[in-house]
């Protein structure tokens, strides 16, 4: 029995010793992966300087979620603070005490808005460049310009970090996007981007940042990452389950408008209508002309 016991015994503790080892390999390969330096050529755009495009660019900053994301005088925010993941801190942007707004380029920015790249070349965590790849020019050329229009902020703010879990589950949860960077193609030629319009294709522009929700599908389920108690995200196709073909164009731009439509009240704190409430109607016009255009798919088949 002793003897039965001593094997078990050591048995076990091979098998700790093997998991053990397995995490350590994956915390290590997660280091690899933020450490990796990215070689992406520097690159500028133009930047206009008059009245109407500050404007603009105040509002792509808004409807592109990027307020939500820096703060309304882009002082810079905790979004996520989840111990198995790690933190979540967007930088103050602005020229202040504590902001990176003298510190960074404006080529700097471009790399970090539409590639993800920190100045030393590694990928930035959970920025959502690959949606902000796809801005035209124009669109990013006023969005910088309206940046650093604003006044400085006083905020010191902490780089965003995984946590030790954090850097295990990077390499096993494929359904969370730590590194931007890794999934954009760097060294391909710029988009083309479509003529804005009441066209799908300029509604497809405008509604990259549904994905991160949604899913690539668009069909929606539980969002990957998030709390457990946030509602899974609705099936934004023409498939079973969805509301827009009933609600129509007209509802779909009163709900973004309101956050309700129909009895179906959505909180803020879970679907950013504040932000995109300032998409112009014939701007939510083409997303839904978009929406609609998405082959249907069941629920939750992202």
């Amino acid at each position: 029995m002793k003897k039965t016991l001593k094997w078990i015994g050591i048995g076990l503790s091979c098998l700790l010793g093997v998991m053990l080892l397995g995490v350590l390999g994956l915390y290590a390969a997660g280091q690899k992966r933020l450490n990796r330096v990215y070689e992406i050529p520097f690159r500028s755009v133009p930047m206009p300087a008059d009245v109407e495009s500050l404007a603009e660019g105040k509002r792509i900053f808004q409807y592109r979620g990027c307020e939500a994301c820096h703060g309304e005088d882009l002082e810079g925010l905790v979004y996520m603070d989840n111990p198995a993941l790690g933190k979540v801190i967007t930088p103050n942007l602005t020229a202040g005490p504590g902001g990176i707004g003298d510190e960074r380029t404006d080529e700097d920015l471009v790399r970090a808005i539409q590639h993800g790249i920190r100045p030393d070349g590694t990928g930035l965590l959970f920025m959502p460049s690959t949606e902000f790849y796809y801005l035209s020019d124009a669109d990013l050329g006023k969005v910088l310009a309206y940046i650093r229009s604003l006044p400085p902020v006083d905020n010191e703010t902490r780089t965003s970090e995984l946590s030790f879990t954090g850097f295990v589950a990077m390499n096993i949860v494929t359904g969370i996007t730590f590194l931007p960077a890794e999934l954009i193609p760097h060294d391909a030629p710029r988009p083309v981007v479509p003529k804005p319009g009441l066209t799908a294709e300029y509604g497809q522009y405008l509604s990259l940042s549904c994905l991160v929700c949604h899913g690539i599908g668009l069909s929606g389920g539980e969002i990957p990452a998030f709390p457990a108690e946030w509602p899974a995200a609705p099936n934004l196709t023409s498939g079973s389950g969805s509301r827009l073909p009933s609600w129509g164009e007209s509802g779909f731009i009163d709900f973004i408008r309101d956050g309700q439509k129909h009895g179906r009240v959505i909180s803020d704190a879970f679907m950013p209508w504040t932000s995109y409430r300032h998409m112009t109607d014939d701007e939510l016009r083409a997303v839904y002309l978009y929406l609609m255009s998405v082959p249907p798919k069941e629920f939750g088949n992202y």
